[in-house]
C-alpha cells in the first residue's frame, strides 16, 4: 500500500510516498481502508522538529483517519465488516501512520459514524473537534466574553460555534485577512480582528474595550502577549499551544498582578477510552444533525501531502485540511 514517510526533519519536501506492506488486523483489531486522513498544525511543526516532542525517525505521520472496516482480527465481531468508523490513532498504542491507504487500530477505540456524516467531516471532528469540546469544558463560555485566535481554522471555527451554542455573551475572533474574518463572523463571532494588520493589538483593544473574560489560546508564541492586553482582571488564559508558551517571567508576573489565571490544556490526558468515544460521538451527532458546521478547507490526494503541509505551514488554510488516499 501507499503511505507517507519522512526520514529527516525539514520542509514539506521531506514527505515521501513509499510502498509498505498492507497491515493485518491482529487479535482485537480492525483493518480500516482509509477514506480520509486529517492533517494538524502540530504535525507540520513535528515534521520540522519544532514541536515540544521530537518524534523518532523514520516517521509515518498521521494521527487520525476515517474509513470502512475491511477486515477484523481474532475476537472481533465479523458483523462489523463494512462499517464506517473513525480511527483515533492518537489514542492508541500506535499513534501514527494515518497518512496511508490502510490503518489498523484496536476495535474498542473505533467510533461508528452516523450515516449523515461524511468521512471528511468526521475526520475534522477528531483531534480538532475534541480539542474544541474539551477547551470549553475546561473553561465554560456561558455568559462570558471570550477571545478566539485563529478563529477560521480547524479548532477555532468549531470553538466559535460551540461557544455560541453554549451561551457565550460576546465572541471576538482573531483571523488573518478579510476572507477568514468573514468566515468567523458567519459562524457566530460578534466581531473579528485581523491579526495580520500591523496595529492589530491596538485594534483588538478598541474592539474589546471592556476586556474579555476568557482567551482560548491555541496559537501561542509572540501572539500571546498581545492577547493578554485585553484579558480582564481576574480573567482566564486557557493555553493550548504545547511548547509555544513565550510569556516569560515578566508576563507571568503581570498576570499575577492582575489576578489572572493561566490554565493549561493538554488533550490526551483528558481522554480515557470512555471519554474519547463519548466525546467523539457527541461531536459526530452535532454535525450530523446540522447543529455544528464543519469547514473543510482543502482536500489533497495522498501523494500531495507536502503541498497540504505547505498550505498549513504558510497559514493559508481555513477549516480542516484532509488527505484523500
Amino acid at each position: 500500500m501507499k503511505a507517507i514517510k519522512y526520514s529527516r526533519f525539514g520542509g514539506p519536501e521531506v514527505l515521501q510516498v513509499v510502498d509498505v506492506p498492507k497491515p493485518s488486523a491482529g487479535a482485537g483489531e480492525i483493518l480500516v481502508k482509509v477514506a480520509a486522513a486529517g492533517i494538524n498544525f502540530f504535525e507540520v511543526l513535528m515534521r520540522a522538529d519544532r514541536y515540544a516532542v521530537t518524534p523518532g525517525l523514520p516517521m509515518f505521520p498521521g494521527v487520525e483517519a476515517t474509513g470502512t472496516i475491511e477486515a477484523v482480527g481474532e475476537g472481533v465481531d465479523p458483523r462489523l465488516l463494512g462499517s464506517r468508523v473513525a480511527a483515533p490513532l492518537f489514542a492508541s498504542t500506535r499513534p501514527f501512520g494515518g497518512y496511508a491507504e490502510y490503518v489498523t487500530i484496536d476495535a474498542s477505540l473505533a467510533v461508528p459514524l452516523p450515516d449523515a456524516l461524511s468521512f471528511e467531516d468526521a475526520t475534522a471532528l477528531m483531534v480538532q473537534g475534541l480539542t474544541a469540546l474539551h477547551l470549553l469544558r475546561r473553561s465554560s463560555p456561558t455568559n462570558k466574553s471570550i477571545l478566539v485566535p485563529a478563529a477560521a481554522g480547524g479548532v477555532g471555527s468549531l470553538l466559535v460555534q460551540l461557544a455560541r451554542g453554549q451561551g457565550a455573551g460576546r465572541i471576538i475572533a482573531l483571523a488573518g485577512g478579510k476572507a477568514k474574518r468573514d468566515i468567523a463572523l458567519s459562524l457566530g463571532a460578534d466581531a473579528a480582528v485581523d491579526h495580520q494588520a500591523t496595529d492589530w493589538v491596538a485594534e483588538l483593544s478598541d474592539v474589546a474595550k471592556d476586556g474579555v473574560d476568557t482567551i482560548y489560546d491555541t496559537v501561542g508564541g509572540a501572539m500571546t502577549g498581545g492577547l493578554l492586553d485585553v484579558l480582564s482582571s481576574g480573567g482566564e488564559l486557557v493555553f493550548a499551544a504545547l511548547g509555544r508558551l513565550a510569556l516569560g517571567a515578566d508576563g507571568l508576573e503581570a498576570m499575577i498582578g492582575r489576578n489572572q489565571l493561566l490554565k493549561g490544556f493538554a488533550l490526551l490526558p483528558l481522554l480515557s477510552a470512555d471519554v474519547l468515544k463519548a466525546s467523539l460521538s457527541e461531536a459526530f451527532d452535532l454535525a450530523a444533525s446540522g447543529r455544528l458546521r464543519v469547514a473543510i478547507g482543502a482536500r489533497f490526494p495522498l501523494h500531495e501531502a507536502g503541498n497540504a503541509h505547505r498550505l498549513i505551514g504558510e497559514r493559508r488554510s481555513t477549516g480542516k485540511v484532509v488527505l484523500i488516499p
